[in-house]
């Protein structure tokens, strides 16, 4: 687990102070376990539009990592890591621009993995709302890069979500 003072630093927390690690210690990466965002400002109608873009910074540490099972010498960013970054920044910048009742789910991502990048490491995810279609679907275009030196990309994409009203899906859901 990592020492709260490094969670908070970057803007997560470890899966384990949310949820515990499994039996075997492993822990396992959800876009939560990258921080909350109750906090954010909210319009009061949706300012949705194509060309939006965001960006966060992250560093390759704790649950984001793996060694593939011990079946390689040295820790790496993990894909499913990866994933949950691409998603929360998408996440956030699309509750950002919708009003309070309204949130999105992903449905769809299509990102390859195409570099390691090593423990330690600090990235930064790129997003962009390429296509806001029937007024509920997004389509973003996402990158993810080392910050070295040369930038190199280490996945690229795209991923889709779906706004949703947080009311109705809480009645659905018996909350």
């Amino acid at each position: 687990m990592l020492a709260p003072t490094v969670a908070a630093a970057i803007g997560f927390r470890a899966v384990s102070e949310l949820e515990g690690a499994d039996a075997g210690g492993q822990h396992h990466v959800s876009v939560s376990s990258l921080g909350t965002i109750e906090q954010l400002p909210r319009p009061l109608a949706s300012t949705l539009a194509p060309g939006l873009e965001s960006e966060f910074e992250f560093d390759v540490v704790g649950p984001l990592l793996t060694d593939v099972g011990g079946t390689i010498a040295v820790r790496v960013l993990s894909t499913p890591g990866m994933v949950a970054v691409i998603e929360r920044t998408c996440a956030v910048l699309s509750l950002q621009h919708l009003e309070q009742s309204k949130a999105t789910v992903g449905f769809e991502i299509c990102v390859k993995h195409v570099a390691a990048s090593l423990e330690g490491a600090r990235c930064r995810v790129h997003v962009r709302l390429r296509e806001v279609a029937e007024g509920r679907k997004l389509r973003f275009d996402v990158e993810v890069r080392e910050l070295a030196d040369d930038e190199r990309v280490i996945g690229v994409g795209t991923h889709e979500r779906r706004v949703i009203d947080v009311g109705a899906h809480a009645t659905v859901a018996g909350r």
